[in-house]
């Protein structure tokens, strides 16, 4: 325990001491005062007590009377006689005892309990006199006192008097007011006005709201026993129609029954919601209740929804999906239009029916089974479903199905959401016969195009092996015009040959089923470098930050091998340079191949993918050379292009997914 709280217990306790002692002072006083009397009394005391014996008889029959405590004392509060409820209520074992009833008076009432008891003695009778004692057991009670005076040759002698034990009733009063208040108190703090009349129609009670929604410009107490019939006549101008108003409240009171959600709308446009409550007890009216709510906002609310609503239904009515409502066992209990013109039935047809019944074709039905399943589960998700129309025509639905719950969060169905994908299906379908077809075109044409390069090169071959024994053989007969021409036309066969090689080698990429495997970049860069013939002048730098990519490593290697050629081909500085470089992104990889060679003018940047395209006839080049490149990369997700000025240089982009 604190010090403070020390301090503050010694406070109540130096207070207590105070009490007691002023409390001990005022007895003493009174006690000198009634000394007086009581000597004089001590003369007639053996008179009272023969006066006693002699009506004792008489006493005890008046004692066996009396049914609340009863009881004697002298005019000092000694107790000189009391009746079984009165030991019961004070607490005694038996009657013959020496207490004086001032011992049970608290100290703060000793005075108040002096004074009423000289009234006693002056006016001969105390009424209605009410205090707590605490009993001879120590128990605290509220007692309820009359007493009158006892005359002896008309003088005072002692003090009689009926106590009633009024505890219970005075905390059950206590209570009836607390619950009052609280009433009183709730009702003038509802957010609803409320009259309570009598049976004649008077004002009883009232609050603040009505004041509000009536635009009454008084106090709610002011209201109290005001004629409500009179008062209702007043207001009846606040309503757009008075007259119906007043018949409505006329027919009410006349009825006399609970009336529950009339609407009433007033001139500035508040709704009022009235309620009418009689109050009956056995069969007499004792008053009515009236409660008054502004639900103006509710109703405007509740008419918004409706709007939206309808809206709403309108939207789902006219859509171009169907849309139905199964419950927990799969029946229909609701679709729109766009469903029943999907399905080919009438409503009255549907409704209550199990949809896996008429719809799904007989190898299907286990799909709508398991998805019914998930719906209880609260699972959403969407499937396709081969399903009969009316006419028996097979259709394929698309179908997005979600639980359906009630206000508490149960599920109590699903919804689903409907859609005809019969004709996709069938472009889907011929779309795949299509595949199929061109699948089989594309090997037949690899095929072909294998054979047509082997027949092609026969006679290419052949050409050239004679052409050569023809040089060989007159070489010293031809002149130098001849030569030439002998020596144009194995270019020219050459050449051919090549251009076959790459028409193969362009129509091959992509028919390869291979896997993808990891490609270390720099080891295969670093191997074509050693492979290819790069002039002394020219300098190739790779950068340290290659990656390792998914791809194929031999159709990875033609790539690079064009694009550096083609690089070396074109430099034409005396120090030539090459930079090959790489970077990472977000889903790929980016490359880039630069060089200062001649350039390339920007109107040709599309035209060089082209196939059998170059800017530069060369008979080392077939202008098919940048279209394999192009599909390479495309092979493998990727894409190129290129950035490029005349006598500066070109540079290379292409990228390759991760």
């Amino acid at each position: 325990m604190s010090q403070h709280q020390i301090d503050i217990l010694q406070r109540a306790l130096n207070r207590e001491k105070a009490a007691r002692k002023q409390a001990e002072s005022i007895l003493e006083q009174k006690a000198a005062e009634l000394y007086e009397t009581n000597q004089k009394l001590e003369k007639s005391y053996a008179e009272l007590e023969t006066s006693l014996t002699k009506k004792d008889s008489q006493l005890q029959g008046v004692f066996e009377n009396i049914v609340d405590a009863y009881l004697i004392m002298d005019l000092t509060g000694n107790i000189l006689k009391m009746n079984d409820a009165a030991l019961h209520l004070l607490g005694f074992k038996d009657e013959e005892v020496d207490f004086n009833l001032m011992k049970m008076v608290s100290p703060d009432d000793v005075e108040r309990v002096s004074n009423s008891f000289q009234r006693l003695i002056q006016e001969g009778t105390l009424t209605d006199f009410e205090i707590k004692i605490n009993t001879y057991l120590n128990l605290e009670k509220l007692v309820h006192i009359n007493a009158s005076i006892v005359y002896h040759d008309k003088k005072p002698f002692a003090a009689q008097g009926i106590i009633r034990d009024i505890t219970k009733e005075k905390e059950a009063e206590e209570k009836l007011k607390e619950s009052e208040n609280r009433l009183a108190t709730l009702i003038l703090n509802l957010d609803s006005g409320v009259v309570l009349e009598d049976e004649n129609r008077k004002i009883v009670l009232t609050n603040k709201k009505f004041t509000e929604l009536f635009n009454i410009d008084a106090d709610p107490i002011d209201l109290i026993g005001m004629d409500c019939k009179e008062a209702s006549i007043q207001n009846s101008v606040l309503f757009k129609n008075p007259e119906l108003f007043l018949q409505r409240m006329e027919d009410i009171d006349t009825i006399r029954e609970t009336v529950i959600g009339d609407e009433l709308e007033m001139l500035d446009g508040k709704i009022l919601e009235r309620n009418y409550l009689p109050i009956i007890q056995g069969n007499q009216s004792k008053g009515y209740l009236w409660t008054f709510k502004d639900v103006t906002l509710n109703r405007t609310y509740r008419k918004s929804l409706e709007v939206e609503k309808q809206k709403y239904y309108s939207i789902i009515s006219n859509m171009n999906l169907g849309l139905v409502e199964i419950d927990l066992d799969d029946k229909i209990l609701m679709v729109n239009q766009t469903f029943l013109d999907m399905s080919g039935y009438s409503q009255n047809e549907l409704l209550g029916v199990k949809g896996k019944d008429i719809f799904p074709v007989l190898e299907d039905k286990p799909i709508i089974e398991e998805k019914v399943k998930h719906r209880k589960t609260g699972r959403t998700d969407s499937y396709e479903l081969r399903v009969t129309n009316k006419k028996g025509e097979l259709r394929y639905w698309l179908i997005s199905g979600a639980p359906n719950y009630d206000i508490d969060g149960n599920v109590i169905g699903s919804i689903g959401v409907n859609l005809d994908i019969t004709n996709l299906k069938n472009l889907e379908l011929q779309k795949e016969n299509l595949l199929n077809e061109l699948a089989k075109s594309n090997n037949e044409l690899q095929e072909y195009a294998h054979i047509v390069s082997h027949d092609l090169k026969s006679p290419l071959r052949s050409i050239d092996a004679l052409v050569s024994w023809i040089k060989e053989d007159n070489g010293d007969k031809l002149d130098a015009l001849s030569l030439q021409n002998f020596n144009l036309i194995e270019v020219t066969l050459e050449k051919m040959e090549q251009l076959i090689s790459d028409i193969l080698d362009y129509s091959s990429i992509g028919a390869e089923d291979s896997e993808k495997t990891e490609v270390n970049i720099d080891g295969l860069l670093k191997d074509l470098v050693e492979m290819l013939y790069i002039p002394e002048h020219i300098s190739v730098h790779i950068s340290e930050d290659m990656p390792m990519v998914l791809g194929h490593k031999t159709k990875l290697q033609q790539v690079f091998q064009n694009l550096i050629s083609n690089a070396v081909k074109f430099i034409d500085k005396d120090k030539g340079y090459i930079n090959i470089s790489a970077k990472e992104l977000s889903d790929s990889y980016q490359f880039t191949i630069q060089d200062n060679g001649m350039g390339i003018e920007k109107q040709f940047h599309d035209k060089i993918f082209k196939v059998f395209h170059s800017l530069k006839n060369s008979k080392d080049s077939s202008g098919i050379g940048l279209s394999i490149v192009q599909k390479i990369v495309q092979l493998h997700n990727g894409k190129i292009w290129l950035e490029s000025e005349p006598n500066i240089g070109t540079t290379f982009f292409f990228t390759l997914k991760k």
